[in-house]
């Protein structure tokens, strides 16, 4: 029972960090494709950007790997310059689930900033806002529930990565192990009541979340 508990606790531990980097990454990316819908490669980075929705997460944990183990030009850097090793702890487990969660959170942002009417944003300039307090004051109060949805959605895959999570983080308890790596574990080993147990509580948590992403979705649309 313990054990299901700390599963669960690392495994929100590491959905909002993660949802808390894609606030950032995925807010920026999909403001950035809304209102520069014209420059050389702008479908080429779209698709790049989309890529991990689609990707087997275990492509995604190998891409991770390479690029941030001991060997990989940014492990090894950190290793070398700050000490920080990112492999088999949850802050890699963040990693990995904030790259497989990204796409959620700049598409729904994406179409959040573009259904933002412009004459709004013009008059904002008319008014004397800069860049930053055009975004803060108009932009992303209008598009707030498009943002909120994503981030809800993502925070859910966050929650349920495994694939990516295991390659990167590993199986530690207590670590690194999330709710869904701790199932594969229980599963593994015929601990029926333990895997049960960790599938209501991952099954709930997502259900909750789901709904309140779907009350924002229908708002959205409407206005």
């Amino acid at each position: 029972m313990d054990a299901a508990w700390i599963a669960l606790a690392l495994s929100l531990k590491v959905a909002g960090w993660a949802t808390a980097v894609n606030l950032v990454l995925g807010t920026a990316a999909g403001y950035g494709l809304a209102r520069w819908r014209r420059f050389p490669g702008r479908e080429l980075l779209d698709a790049l950007l989309t890529l991990p929705m689609v990707l087997p997460p275990t492509v995604l944990g190998y891409y991770l790997l390479v690029l941030l183990g001991r060997r990989g030009p940014i492990g090894q850097w950190l290793d070398t310059h700050l000490g920080i090793q990112l492999i088999f702890t949850w802050q890699g487990a963040v990693i990995a689930a904030a790259l497989v969660s990204f796409p959620l959170v700049m598409k729904s942002a994406r179409a959040g900033f573009e259904g933002v009417d412009r004459q709004l944003e013009q008059a904002g300039r008319v008014l004397g806002l800069g860049p930053w307090a055009l975004f803060f004051r108009v932009s992303l109060p209008l598009a707030w529930r498009g943002v909120l949805a994503g981030l809800l959605l993502a925070f859910a895959r966050a929650l349920g990565e495994f694939g990516a999570t295991l390659m990167v983080a590993g199986s530690i308890p207590g670590q690194t192990q999330t709710l869904s790596i701790a199932i594969f574990e229980a599963v593994q080993a015929g601990q029926d009541g333990s895997a049960s147990l960790l599938v209501g509580l991952t099954s709930l948590t997502c259900v909750a979340v789901l709904l309140a992403a779907g009350r924002l979705q229908p708002s959205r649309s409407a206005a």
